[in-house]
């Protein structure tokens, strides 16, 4: 199978992501049930060789780089085969082959031809470059005669096929360890990990083929994988058929709060969204010196005065208005921090994105007091880097994180709610550990209002009815599909419009 961007399968299970602890857990529970690990590598090996096979054509030269681990011991395993099948193979390994131990030693031993010490090996007239020096679970930074290597590699523009991912690539984060060569390809086993889907290492794997090698479903199951590629098989209830006895209210009915006349777009673009993605009923709360614009502006979208947080919470005296959108264009200050408390205080399920964010810089803290005091859970935050970094710039622990899906998972477990950090591998995180990476984005949503529209595309899922996590990642995934029907020229207000599309190819494929 093999995925490159976006990433998914139609198999739900191939979605699941492993972490380098989780898979050495699969490969454990795997030997344990019958399978000797010297059969794994043989199949990793066989797999590697396959790849390669589709890159060049029989007879070419091919140079396989060997580390002193198991990712080495795939790499003399696919030496011998495509010796085998007629390929001019040469191996650099690093190191000493008499410090091989375990099943990479006899994979060693079963390669008969010459092994190179890394720091003599030649790409003259070399085809194909197979990366087989250092697996996920690196941790170290690549240095002295590795990163040489590497770097002439890199320097020479061989086509590279990494094995498991690129080396130099940390497994679980995407980070690079001191220097990481640009695949142009990479084969992993059994399922993606995370390194493969967060940037940088989503771009240095180039696309990524998931081969089989006798790791079950069950296994994978048994272990349990709390992280996943998003798609409609992470929440299979969204979007929801309309009742055919139903009415409006129960589709559930949103408040978007605005900000003030100069800041009134972002809320009228989070309301379209809101009604686009099934909310019954859509309201924008407005300032009173608002009022005149977001009405004359609006046609399907109802609008009422909302002076402060006591006009809110006037418009919030009605039960059946059951979610709220608070923070595009709501103007930083004490205003729209009373209008947060308000909020989490009424039990409603909420977005909070932008100026509701902001207006609590340096303050995580407070917040999160605040929504551990309201038992506000089906409450979601929708950051980017700039909001995440001023929201949490008083946590160092939360804010040094270096890949976006550790800052997650930490924000959500520090806030009690969940989170949606946004960039080109948007990551979904609830409290509890569980989380998805987008990878349908696309860098034509890079425009303003596009996260006006996402917050209230998650605004409207949760008036449904929707758990705060899969509204929060349908949202994600549903404005993303929309991003690509546009393309582009796109502009924020043609994601609403685009919307309609996305949810209506959801549900004739059902």
């Amino acid at each position: 199978m093999r995925f490159s961007s976006p990433v998914w399968a139609k198999k739900a299970s191939m979605n699941e992501i492993l972490t380098v602890e989780e898979m050495g857990k699969a490969d454990q529970l795997t030997i344990s049930g019958g399978t000797p690990g010297i059969v794994l590598m043989e199949r990793a090996g066989r797999s590697v060789a396959d790849c390669a096979g589709e890159m060049v054509k029989s007879g070419a030269s091919i140079l396989i780089l060997c580390g002193p681990g198991n990712n080495g011991g795939d790499g003399f395993v696919a030496a011998r085969c495509l010796s085998g099948r007629g390929y001019q193979v040469s191996v650099g390994f690093l190191g000493q082959q008499t410090a091989l131990r375990g099943d990479a030693a006899l994979a060693a031993e079963s390669w008969s031809g010459p092994v190179l010490p890394l720091k003599g090996i030649s790409l003259d007239r070399i085809d194909l470059v197979i990366d087989a020096l250092f697996g996920a679970g690196l941790n170290r930074p690549i240095e002295s005669e590795a990163r040489v290597a590497l770097e002439k590699v890199a320097a020479s523009g061989v086509p590279v096929l990494a094995v498991d991912v690129p080396s130099g690539v940390e497994g679980n984060s995407g980070q690079v360890l001191g220097f990481a060569p640009q695949a142009s390809r990479t084969v992993t086993f059994a399922r993606l990990k995370p390194a493969h889907l967060l940037y940088p290492g989503r771009r240095l794997c180039g696309p990524v083929v998931v081969k089989d090698i006798g790791i079950t479903d069950a296994t994978i199951s048994e272990i349990g994988p709390k992280l996943f590629v998003n798609g409609p098989w992470v929440w299979p209830s969204i979007p929801a058929r309309p009742e055919e006895e139903g009415h409006k209210f129960r589709r559930g009915h949103l408040l978007v709060v605005s900000g003030g006349i100069e800041s009134t777009g972002a809320a009228r673009l989070a309301a379209q969204a809101g009604a686009r993605v099934g909310a019954g009923l859509v309201t924008v709360a407005s300032p009173s010196d608002a009022l005149v614009v977001n009405a004359a502006a609006l046609t399907d979208i109802m609008v009422r005065r909302a002076d402060g947080a006591e006009g809110l919470s006037g418009l919030l005296n009605d039960p059946r208005r059951n979610a709220v959108v608070l923070g595009p264009g709501a103007g930083i200050g004490v205003i729209t921090r009373s209008q947060v408390d308000l909020v989490l205080e009424s039990g409603r399920a909420a977005v909070l994105d932008a100026d509701a964010l902001t207006s609590f810089e340096g303050e995580a803290a407070t917040l999160a007091a605040r929504i551990h005091a309201t038992r506000a859970h089906e409450a979601v935050i929708t950051p980017h880097d700039g909001e995440y970094s001023r929201l949490f710039n008083d946590e160092k622990e939360i804010l040094h994180l270096k890949d976006r899906l550790s800052r997650a998972r930490k924000a959500a477990e520090f806030l009690g709610l969940v989170v949606v950090l946004k960039g080109p591998d948007t990551v979904v995180a609830s409290p509890n550990g569980r989380a998805v990476i987008s990878t349908n984005g696309t860098p034509w949503l890079a425009t303003a209002g596009s996260g006006d529209v996402l917050a209230g595309a998650i605004g409207g899922l949760l008036a449904q009815g929707h758990k705060a996590f899969e509204a929060a990642a349908a949202g994600v995934w549903l404005h993303a599909e929309a991003g690509r029907k546009v393309g582009p020229g796109l502009l924020a207000h043609d994601l609403p419009q685009a919307l309609r599309a996305v949810i209506a190819g959801l549900l004739t494929s059902d």
